[in-house]
This record gives structure tokens, C-alpha cells and sequence, in this order.
């Protein structure tokens, strides 16, 4: 049986010949150690690579891990612009040889950066790595939802009052000791709500460098050729995914938590937080953005309640990779702290 998937190498090689058009000859399926939400598989056949995707094991939170989502965001932007590997099958709880949903998408040659601060560049290689995340989640806030049959991905409404209203449940459905401070910023996320602007796009849910392929060699090294983990896509504000890339950069770059605080960007060669906003709004005719405070607080407590879920998980022994999930616990209070001072600040 192959672990983590309940179903045995041949019977998959058997399910994927009949499902995925021209699959043929498995030969191995080897689990990707990274990734905290659903465990995903590299296969190896004779007709190429391939990625599996499958929902985890276990009991899991309401709206959590939809794979069928990812799945369908991915299908309607084939062609849109947006780099997003190509998907072939999918297969759904009620008729899922594993008993849970799982897709299957191409694999994508390509380099994944860990480390915002790209150490593994040049000095002038940094720059346009950046320019092109940039230049890809302007794209893809331009994409028209209801040209891509995506116009029912998400509830009307105000979004950041469903969001709140969301990850404020997710975390006390998640939390046995809940933080003071997470409390305080719940309130304050509840009281301060922007109002509509009617602003309504595509919105990744979790853009940040490591969720993405880049070309793997000169002279289109900068190139992004795949935008991954969909799993939070909706219909919603764009401003949500530019806050949350930026609140991920306000985190410590010390002690593992991949943010960019701390560092001297400049003499690194990376966009500082004011030019990478300026560059965004730019591409999308945007004018200044008010209530700033309210959207990087936003993007750091919903990254508190997306990391208390994956501790919950591991506690509960679901977690994709456990050992990692655990040490996310030190980061929550971490980014509760951050979270507090912008309210205070506010």
C-alpha cells in the first residue's frame, strides 16, 4: 500500500491508465516531504511525471482541503495568462478509489525558491524574480472571474467580513489554549471592516515565492511557469493577496519562518514593501491604498489560524508532514504579537 494514499501501487497504476489520457506504466510514487495541507505525490511512469494531490487522512475542519477547488481554478485559467500547470483527472469523495477526493496535474520542471531572500542568486538575479510575482498576481486580479467560468467561486458580499468571520471560527475550532492577543485582533478585525469598495476578483489565498515554479535555467531564469496550492482560491478582494505577501515579508527571516524581516533589502537586491505595492498598483491603474493597517493585520492573523489548524492537525494526527506542523506552533504567537501592534498602532 502506498503511504498515506490507501490503495496499492498497481491498483493506482490500473485507476490512472483508465483516467488520465495516455497514463501508462507506473513505475513509483514518492511523496513530497514539503507541504503542510494536502499530502502531494510525484509519479513516475512510462508516459512521464506526474503530480497526485489528494485531501488528507482523518477528520478534518469544514472548508478545508478542497482539492476540487484547486482543481477547478487551475482547469479555467488554462490559457487565462496565469501560469498553472495543466490538470488532467479528478477524483471526487464519492467515487475516489481512496475514498477521498484527489486530482492529478502535470509536473513542472522548474526551481522553487524557499528563502524570500533568494540566497542561492546573484545580486542582480533577486530583482526580477520578484518583478515577476508581481508581475503575475496583477494578472491574475485582471482575469475576469465570469470569463473563466469562475463568476459562482466565491459568496457576494463583503469579503473581508466573511473572511474574518471564517478564520475567527476556523481558530477557536482549532485552538485549545486560544492567545489573548489573537482574541484581541478578532474584535478589532470585526470593528474596523473596510466597506465594500465592490472590488471583486480571482484571489490565490496563499501567493508567497515558495508556492511557485520558476524556469530552471538562463536566460528566462526569472520566468514564473507555475502558480501552485489553490486550495484557498476564491472570489474576493485582490488586496487580500497583496496584504498577505506583504505581512509574510514583515515576518522574522531568523528561526525558519521565511519572512524577510531583519534583513537590509536593499544591499540584497529585493523590493522593499512600499515599492513592491507602488510596482502592483502600477500595473493595475490603482490609486493609494487606504486602511493598509487593517489588511496587513488581516493577512497575519488568518496565517495565525491557518497555522493553528496545521497544529491541530498534527495533534490529532493528521498533519502531511507532522514534524514540521509542530514547529509551527512557536510561529503563532509570534505573528499574534505582530498582528497586536498593528492594531494598537492603528
Amino acid at each position: 500500500m502506498i503511504e498515506g494514499l490507501d490503495i496499492s501501487q498497481d491498483a493506482l497504476g490500473a485507476w490512472l491508465e483508465r483516467h488520465v489520457a495516455g497514463f501508462s506504466g507506473l513505475r513509483d510514487v514518492v511523496k513530497f516531504s514539503t507541504g503542510q495541507s494536502n499530502p502531494t505525490y510525484r509519479i513516475d511512469a512510462a508516459s512521464g511525471r506526474y503530480v497526485l494531490r489528494a485531501k488528507p487522512q482523518g477528520r478534518l475542519l469544514k472548508s478545508a482541503h478542497l482539492v476540487d477547488r484547486e482543481y477547478r481554478v487551475m482547469q479555467a485559467l488554462a490559457g487565462s495568462g496565469v501560469a498553472v500547470p495543466q490538470v488532467f483527472c479528478l477524483a471526487e469523495d464519492s467515487d475516489s478509489p481512496i475514498g477521498r477526493a484527489f486530482f492529478v496535474m502535470q509536473h513542472l520542471d522548474g526551481r522553487i525558491f524557499w528563502d524570500p531572500a533568494l540566497p542561492e542568486l546573484d545580486r542582480d538575479q533577486r530583482g526580477p524574480i520578484y518583478e515577476a510575482m508581481n508581475a503575475t498576481l496583477a494578472a491574475l486580479h485582471e482575469v475576469r472571474p465570469d470569463a473563466v467560468g469562475l463568476g459562482d467561486f466565491g459568496k457576494p458580499g463583503n469579503y473581508f467580513a466573511r473572511q474574518t468571520e471564517r478564520w475567527s471560527g476556523q481558530y477557536r475550532a482549532s485552538a485549545r489554549n486560544r492567545l489573548p492577543q489573537i482574541e484581541r485582533v478578532m474584535d478589532w478585525l470585526a470593528e474596523n471592516l473596510p466597506a465594500d469598495d465592490g472590488q471583486v476578483a480571482l484571489v490565490h489565498g496563499d501567493f508567497r515565492l515558495d508556492n511557485m515554479i520558476f524556469a530552471p535555467d538562463a536566460p528566462d531564469a526569472a520566468r514564473l511557469i507555475g502558480l501552485l496550492d489553490w486550495e484557498l482560491s476564491t472570489l474576493g478582494h485582490p488586496l487580500a493577496d497583496l496584504a498577505y505577501q506583504c505581512a509574510q515579508w514583515r515576518l522574522p527571516h531568523a528561526g525558519g519562518m521565511r519572512g524577510m524581516g531583519g534583513l537590509d533589502r536593499a544591499a540584497l537586491g529585493l523590493p522593499d514593501e512600499a515599492d513592491y505595492v507602488a510596482a502592483y498598483r502600477r500595473r493595475r491603474g490603482l490609486a493609494p491604498i487606504p486602511n493598509w493597517p487593517f489588511y496587513l493585520a488581516f493577512s497575519l492573523f488568518r496565517i495565525a489560524a491557518i497555522l493553528q489548524g496545521v497544529v491541530r492537525r498534527a495533534e490529532d494526527g493528521n498533519a502531511s508532514n507532522p514534524d514540521t506542523a509542530v514547529k509551527y506552533a512557536d510561529a503563532i504567537p509570534v505573528l499574534a504579537a505582530m498582528a497586536a501592534e498593528i492594531v494598537d498602532d492603528a
